[in-house]
């Protein structure tokens, strides 16, 4: 759900309309410059359509926009129904510069307001000047241009101010509703809900909303993995054949390891697509999914190379129920959530109507609307449950406190990876590492409807938590925000 192929223009979406052809901040931009008089007919090229598209995709309407695209390009790799969305997510970024180019590309710098962070862009030159360039792929990235400053650190005081500002500014504009908080080794800072649960009966969001979560829950699961490893009842480099004998396809059983699922080198794919569509009315546990994609064979040789699967997931929730005798939700509810206080989170239906759950919102604008049709039956091992903000903050309490793992269970967690066959190391998934500011743990999710974002950094003890009922995003617009000020280590 979160880091899903489909969503992820979402993960560097804006909507701050600014127009994109004016001189860019040289604050902003450091040295990164769109004019250079050295660059070669193909890169120019392609700057030349970038800054026309950026125009159009801050000043024209939509008919005007979906022509402009259908006439002067670039190629864009989705749908046209799908253009209009990308002009949003793009909206108010600020184009700096060429970042690199060659003959398969050119990359070009981007600041994103919304994210407050920079992104870059890679195009491919037509086969002659005239020719439409074809967008590759956009990306956020912790890198800034060369000369260009990042955020000023903010005492932990200053820094909640200056958060709830942001929320309060971007929910003003109808850009963020949802609910944040912001903790230093347990002491909270900032615990505060913005925007509308329900927006046909004007119903606030409140501290204490219930929001679906996406991906955050596979931290869940790696922590019920990981519970499961401290008593001896799982090992980590065993294949999945072990606890799952009856798994139909047998080059996954006996070469995927458990500890390729818990870092996504095992090349078990997705479970969204085709056939998730067709039968997504009677898909609600592990089972129904390991019987709608257990014959297929792994995408790649397992343990070769990284690809992001939520489907590892759903097999890691499966191995959970094996081992342990008990179904999923039985499992986290009595192993995770009770020891941690955690009361407001679950992977109940969507069919019940929990009246402090928030009605996700898909799209901007016209275009927004419920998104309940598009979400599975309920929460699974890979994600989708609902959760509270505060409850998020007793999760991390929960592992800090080493209630739910040992210590040392938990540096494996934190530490623990696969090293693939090309000698990269892909970490599991339970984290990462911001620039200046150090390792955290945590995990974001997405989907249509859901936003969420949880980073705890292990050095300053600082928890940030961020939950939306709206599009990938809106809560990382924010989460971003604090997590870039934090005081440096």
């Amino acid at each position: 759900m979160n880091k899903v192929g489909r969503l992820a223009a979402a993960l560097i979406c804006a909507s701050i309309a600014t127009t994109a052809a004016a001189s860019p901040s040289a604050d902003i931009c450091g040295k990164a410059t769109l004019a250079d008089g050295s660059a070669s007919l193909a890169t120019a090229a392609v700057v030349r359509s970038a800054k026309e598209w950026f125009d159009r995709i801050n000043a024209a309407d939509d008919a005007a926009y979906i022509r402009f695209v259908e006439e002067r390009g670039p190629l864009l790799p989705d749908p046209p129904e799908r253009w209009l969305d990308l002009r949003d997510f793009l909206r108010g970024f600020t184009l700096c510069g060429v970042k690199s180019a060659d003959a398969e590309g050119v990359e070009l710098w981007m600041f994103d307001p919304n994210f407050d962070t920079y992104a870059f862009m890679r195009l491919k030159p037509g086969a002659t000047e005239a020719d439409k360039p074809r967008l590759l792929f956009h990306s956020a990235t912790d890198e800034v241009p060369p000369g260009a400053a990042r955020p000023p650190k903010l005492a932990l005081p200053v820094l909640a101010q200056a958060v709830e500002a942001r929320a309060a500014s971007r929910a003003a504009k109808d850009q963020f509703s949802g609910a944040i908080l912001v903790a230093h080794k347990g002491r909270v800072l900032l615990h505060k809900a913005y925007g509308l649960a329900d927006r046909a009966r004007r119903k606030p969001n409140r501290p204490d909303t219930q929001f679906r979560f996406g991906s955050m829950g596979k931290m869940v699961t790696a922590v019920a993995i990981m519970q499961l490893a401290e008593k001896g009842r799982v090992a980590l480099d065993a294949p999945i054949g072990r606890y799952l004998p009856d798994y139909p396809n047998r080059d996954v059983a006996a070469k995927v390891t458990v500890a390729n699922l818990l870092s996504h080198t095992g090349g078990t794919g997705d479970i969204f697509g085709p056939d998730f569509e067709r039968r997504k009315a009677s898909l609600s546990s592990t089972k129904d999914y390991v019987g709608l994609h257990g014959s297929r064979a792994p995408e790649f040789e397992p343990g070769s190379r990284y690809a992001y699967s939520n489907y590892g997931f759903i097999l890691l929730g499966r191995i959970v129920e094996q081992v342990s005798g008990l179904t999923y939700d039985q499992y986290i509810q009595r192993n995770i959530f009770k020891p941690a206080g955690m009361a407001s989170t679950g992977n109940r239906p969507e069919s019940e109507k929990l009246p402090r759950r928030a009605v996700g919102y898909t799209g901007t604008g016209a275009r927004m609307k419920s998104a309940d049709d598009l979400l599975p039956l309920n929460g699974t091992s890979a994600g989708g449950g609902y959760s509270t903000v505060g409850d998020f903050n007793r999760f991390v309490d929960g592992l800090t406190s080493h209630r739910l793992l040992r210590a040392g269970t938990l540096r494996k967690l934190i530490d623990g990876g696969v090293r693939t066959a090309d000698g990269q190391f892909a970490a599991f998934d339970f984290g990462g590492t911001l620039p200046e500011v150090g390792r955290f743990i945590g995990h974001g999710g997405g989907f249509p409807g859901i936003s969420g974002s949880l980073q705890h950094f292990l050095k300053s003890g600082v928890t940030i938590v961020v939950l939306a009922n709206r599009d990938p995003g809106t809560a990382e617009s924010i989460a971003i925000f604090a997590a870039h000020r934090l005081p440096a280590n």
